[in-house]
């Protein structure tokens, strides 16, 4: 009877440690950080230079039900985060779904490891059965414009202005004085005008007559240039005569109409457009008939699937498959 008691006790202490350490492990299981799975899909094709990204590919996963989904980006790029309390060598089988590829399933266990999937189109590129009844892709051209400025030098502007003073007169503190205060001085100013659309340039001032060396400049709004320029100056001593010369210049703003041609891997075509690029526009050879297609920021082709990437640098990366019942010639 007397040690039955401790027994018991020591059975408890060893069920609720048991069901304590339990606890702990499902807490740190449930908070952990997610596990994310990453990587990339691509077309499949045993030329390299074909294997173009696939983007908006369904990407899911599979365990009994879809836990977590995701879906390709421009590069094929997909960011897959399983839920809370999945844990690294649980089998999972992943699901790549998009219409124009058939169906891809893999299953694995769950890594960390970096997955590249590769897709079969439904419908096999021209360049490995050509259909002669398809109708033809030729003479592909990207045209835009570029806004530029060009500036003119349409003229001079110039201005002569005298400071009249008497020199060796006492200021008696009754400024304008010299920079010292002992003598009397005076202040002129002079300014131009460059006229609507045009601005001054390369501004400068000049003493021309009488005695410079006791001059100087107290106002400058010359320098940085501008439509308007000013300047006032100080004499104290005899007159003097100072020259305002300055070029003119206009801007002009205009358009530069640009053409640039795509590269063709199998059935897609990939070029860029720089930020400051406006009005973009392919033309192409459609059956022998020349057409103009605008690209809008959400290009509709009807013989190509385009999508477009903005870079951080607003470039545009433009990527256009062609449809089924169209091929490269």
């Amino acid at each position: 009877m007397g040690n039955g008691r401790p027994k018991t006790l020591s059975s408890v202490f060893v069920v609720l440690g048991v069901v304590l350490v339990a606890v702990l492990i499902a807490a740190v299981i449930h908070f952990r950080k997610p596990i994310t799975l990453r990587g990339a899909i691509i077309k499949e094709d045993a030329d390299t230079r074909r294997q173009s990204p696939i983007e908006n590919v369904e990407v899911s996963t599979v365990d009994g039900m879809t836990v977590a989904s995701a879906k390709s980006d421009f590069s094929g790029y997909f960011k897959l985060t399983l839920p809370r309390g999945t844990l690294f060598g649980h089998a999972v089988t992943l699901q790549f779904r998009h219409p124009d590829f058939q169906p891809f399933d893999l299953k694995e266990a769950i890594s960390d490891k970096l997955y590249v999937i590769r897709m079969t189109p439904v419908h096999p590129d021209a360049d490995a059965a050509p259909d002669r009844s398809a109708i033809t892709v030729a003479n592909i051209s990207v045209r835009y414009s570029i806004e530029t400025t060009t500036t003119l030098n349409v003229g001079t502007g110039i201005k002569t202005f005298q400071i009249e003073n008497t020199g060796n007169v006492r200021c008696d503190r009754k400024p304008p004085c010299s920079p010292d205060g002992k003598w009397k001085g005076a202040v002129a100013s002079a300014s131009l005008d460059a006229g609507e659309l045009n601005e001054y340039e390369n501004a400068r001032v000049s003493c021309i007559a009488g005695p410079c060396p006791f001059t100087k400049i107290v106002s400058d709004n010359f320098s940085a240039g501008g439509r308007k320029i000013s300047v006032s100056v100080l004499d104290w001593s005899g007159t003097t005569t100072f020259l305002l010369q300055a070029e003119v210049f206009r801007r002009e703003i205009s358009d530069i109409v640009r053409e640039s041609y795509p590269v063709i891997f199998g059935q897609a075509i990939n070029f860029t457009l720089p930020a400051a690029a406006e009005g973009p526009s392919l033309e192409a050879e459609i059956n022998g008939v020349n057409i103009v297609f605008p690209l809008g920021p959400a290009p509709t082709l009807s013989w190509a699937t385009c999508n477009v990437r903005m870079g951080k640098d607003q470039s545009k990366t433009y990527r256009c498959e062609l449809k089924p019942a169209y091929r490269f010639r």
